[in-house]
Formats: C-alpha cells, sequence, structure tokens
C-alpha cells in the first residue's frame, strides 16, 4: 500500500507514519514545517522515519498547490491521510487566517490532488471541537455540530463539508475522524500534558481553567493511530452500512470518532503528571478561556463497529509513558 500522510512530521502523523512503515506499506510525508511550534521536533521526528527506506519526505505548504500536486504526482498514492492543519483552539482567536489558509484552501488542494489521482481513501482530520455548544454527552456523530466555538472548529466542520461535497459530486469515498484530546510521547508543546510536565519539573506554576472542572477524553496516540489504520480499510461505500452508522445517503462519506470513550477530570489528568514526575504543581486557578469547551466525551460505537476495535489505554498509563519520554528527551 502507497500512502500519502500530510503533516508527517507533526505529533499524529508521525505516529501514524511510524506504524504504517511497520506494516510494510511506502509513506510518502508532506510537511509545512511551520514555526507554530518547535521545528527541531518536527525535523527529530522526519529523521526517525526517514531511517526506513520506505519513507520519503517533502516539504510545501498546503497553500502552494503546485508544490503537493508535485509530490502527490510523484508518488502516486493508493490512500491519502490528510492530517496537516493550523493547529490549536486559542491561536486561532489570534491568528484566524492562518486557518483560514491551512485548513480550507490547504484541504481544498489535497482533496483535488486525491479526485485527479481517485484514490481508493481519501480520509482527513476533524476535530472533536465540531461538536461545539452541545451539551448531550457522550458525543455521537449523529449529534449536530452546528454550533462551533472556535473558529479552528469552523474549519474543521467546513472540511466535513467540503468532503461530502467531493464524495457526492466525485464519488470519491471519504472518511471523516474526529480526534478527542489526543496525547502521548513526541506530542505538541503546546498542548496541557507537554505544558504541565514542562512546568512541573521546573518548578514553575501551571495555568489551569475553569478552577480544573473541565472534562476531557484523553486518546493516547497509538490508539488513534491505529484506529485511522483500520478505518483504512473501512471505505465508505463498499460495503453494507453498520449499526449506528454514519454513512451518507448520497454519498461515499462518513464521519467516525476516535475516542477513549471515558471523560477524565482535568484536576485528575493534573495529579497523575504530578505522580508521575514526583513533584507538585502549582496550579494558577483561571477563569474558562475563549472559544473553549468545558466537556468532551466520545462514543465510539461506530469505530468499534467498524473495525472492531475501540481505544482503552487508561491515562494515568499514557502520562507516565509521556513523562518517560520527555525526561528522556530533555534529559531531565
Amino acid at each position: 500500500m502507497r500512502v500519502l500522510v500530510t503533516g508527517s512530521a507533526g505529533f499524529i502523523g508521525f505516529h501514524l507514519s511510524r506504524l504504517l512503515l511497520a506494516e510494510g506499506a511506502a509513506v510518502q510525508g508532506y510537511d509545512g514545517m511551520t514555526d507554530y511550534y518547535d521545528v527541531g521536533l518536527k525535523r527529530r521526528r522526519h529523521a526517525i522515519l526517514s531511517e526506513n527506506p520506505r519513507f520519503a519526505a517533502a516539504e510545501g505548504m498546503l497553500e502552494d498547490q503546485p508544490r503537493l500536486d508535485a509530490v502527490v504526482d510523484g508518488f502516486g498514492p493508493d490512500v491519502i491521510v490528510h492530517l496537516a492543519a493550523q493547529a490549536g483552539v486559542r491561536y486561532s482567536i489570534d491568528n484566524p487566517r492562518a486557518y483560514l489558509d491551512a485548513n480550507i484552501i490547504g484541504s481544498f488542494h489535497v482533496m483535488e490532488a486525491a479526485r485527479r489521482h481517485k484514490v481508493r481513501h481519501l480520509m482527513m482530520a476533524s476535530t472533536s471541537s465540531v461538536y461545539g455548544a452541545n451539551t448531550e454527552m457522550p458525543y455521537a456523530e449523529g449529534h449536530k455540530a452546528d454550533t462551533p466555538m472556535s473558529f479552528y472548529a469552523a474549519t474543521k466542520k467546513a472540511n466535513e463539508a467540503m468532503g461530502h461535497a467531493w464524495a457526492h459530486i466525485h464519488d470519491l469515498p471519504v472518511t471523516m475522524f474526529r480526534f478527542f484530546t489526543v496525547y502521548g510521547p513526541w506530542g505538541r508543546p503546546d498542548m496541557a500534558l507537554f505544558k504541565f510536565t514542562r512546568a512541573i519539573l521546573s518548578g514553575e506554576p501551571i495555568d489551569v481553567y475553569n478552577h480544573g472542572d473541565m472534562w476531557r477524553d484523553f486518546t493516547y496516540v497509538d490508539d488513534l493511530v491505529r484506529g485511522i489504520r483500520l478505518l483504512m480499510d473501512a471505505v465508505p461505500g463498499q460495503g453494507p452500512a453498520v449499526a449506528g452508522d454514519s454513512l451518507s445517503p448520497v454519498a461515499p462519506f462518513r464521519v467516525v470518532n476516535i475516542g477513549n470513550s471515558d471523560k477524565v477530570r482535568l484536576t485528575d489528568f493534573v495529579d497523575a503528571i504530578e505522580d508521575c514526575c514526583g513533584r507538585k504543581a502549582i496550579r494558577n486557578l483561571m477563569p474558562m478561556q475563549a472559544g473553549d469547551v468545558p466537556a468532551t466525551w466520545a462514543d465510539a460505537g461506530l469505530l468499534q463497529a467498524l473495525t472492531g476495535y475501540r481505544p482503552q489505554t487508561p491515562f494515568r498509563e499514557g502520562v507516565a509513558r509521556f513523562v518517560e519520554w520527555y525526561r528522556d528527551y530533555h534529559g531531565v
């Protein structure tokens, strides 16, 4: 199998590429190496992947359509997994244009490349943030996603609508997967686990929003990429619908949650980090941030129905693995 992964130097793209290579696939990575966070970390991820002769790395922005097309044309993928995006809820308040360029225009270019090559399956990352102001939980794929709380969430919801249109017009199989607070080794420095671990080990305070009264469905990265890999073979439109399916009645298109199906209180998550670091955090209790939501919680029943798999790594175990990696990577 030949798989093109956008965002291959990113947190999730790195782990997915590594899994695909371990299974014998040929992987073409594409990454813009933007400076939203430490480029050195991204280059280290690509260097590790490049130790495998079946991995090739290309640098370029999604907005640069000629560059993206040249890479896709040269590789000839069977499957495209589109993970590259401008991430971060809070950053989208300060710099919304970056989200428009990368997440809307860039995703359109990826969809066009998939259409031209008639790939077997186009898979694109969405987010639990599309559920927005919904209060009914756990979130299921059939719940409304019409009240985004951030521009980041709005761009991802737009990607879902764009993907459905492309699937219908061009008979292109498209799966959108909604992530739920992914964490683990090689994670992004802007995410809570990374920031909290760094601060606790340095004796610096951490900002705990909504006074810690927030709930998240923390999904360990290895569980997430295993779910993506299994969904690769669950091509929409090929085979009957399953119970609770989100399969479109007019297109080879579906949306699938990938989450741990369990909600964890933020204060308990911080407690776990403290235990692994062997130090107490200096907690700076803060109000809720604009664009954020108090809780996320996935119903992963559709993922299990389609693949027989459900993420299940306990958050304390996942946190321990991250802290071990962090200490080793930073020598602390």
